[in-house]
């Protein structure tokens, strides 16, 4: 999966964006939803591309037998490698209801885990604000604004409690038109240091409905 996405991002993009992204994530939600419909949290599953775990290992002296499996100490090394957030980083998730965008807690580790060489974390973050927020109408967007790193929902959206989710696509025709106005507007020697904000133009968008 994330070598197909891999191909398709190198073989439709313009030659400017053959850079970008750099990092491929097979990404799962877990919308939690209680019996009242207001969404409560969510739970987020990042699967990295066998490349970027590959710099994992090596950035962090793990996997010296190159088999691909850790044992039970490096596992606990490796353990919320990809917790240390900076301040002002969003987790790369952003949810809105209407016009409103909704704030997201802190992380917290839920598990780490890496099979045939490839690194899957879950984490989970509770939705934080005075009032409750009405599950229905809310849309859940995964996305790097930089679009250094892809996402895609390859593993899936689950919703507990009572709705629903739809998961619309990307126009990858409408995103890449995007970046080409945006990069030609820009001098060449530019593009690469000052590459646009257009991560959000290649993001599958997940809307909730709720019964009643």
């Amino acid at each position: 999966m994330i070598k197909k996405f891999a191909l398709c991002i190198a073989l439709l993009a313009p030659a400017p964006l053959l850079a970008h992204p750099h990092i491929f994530v097979d990404t799962g939600l877990k919308l939690e939803v209680n019996a009242a419909g207001e969404l409560t949290a969510v739970e987020v599953t990042w699967a990295y591309d066998d490349f970027y775990s590959l710099l994992i290992f090596e950035d962090l002296l793990l996997d010296s037998d190159f088999d691909g499996a850790l044992t039970p100490q490096e596992l606990e090394r490796l353990k919320g490698f990809d917790m240390n957030w900076s301040e002002g980083f969003e987790g790369d998730l952003y949810l809105t209801a209407g016009a409103r965008a909704l704030a997201l807690g802190d992380p917290v580790h839920l598990s780490t885990e890496v099979e045939r060489g490839i690194i899957t974390t879950r984490h989970r973050r509770e939705l934080i604000g005075e009032t409750p927020v009405a599950a229905g109408g809310v849309t859940v967007k995964p996305y790097d604004p930089t679009y250094y790193t892809a996402y895609d929902l390859s593993r899936g959206v689950e919703v507990t409690g009572p709705c629903t989710a739809s998961v619309t696509p990307p126009d990858l025709d409408r995103a890449y038109t995007l970046v080409e106005e945006l990069l030609y507007a820009m001098p060449t020697e530019q593009a690469e240091d000052a590459y646009p904000e257009v991560g959000a133009a290649f993001a599958a968008t997940v809307s909730l409905a709720c019964e009643g």
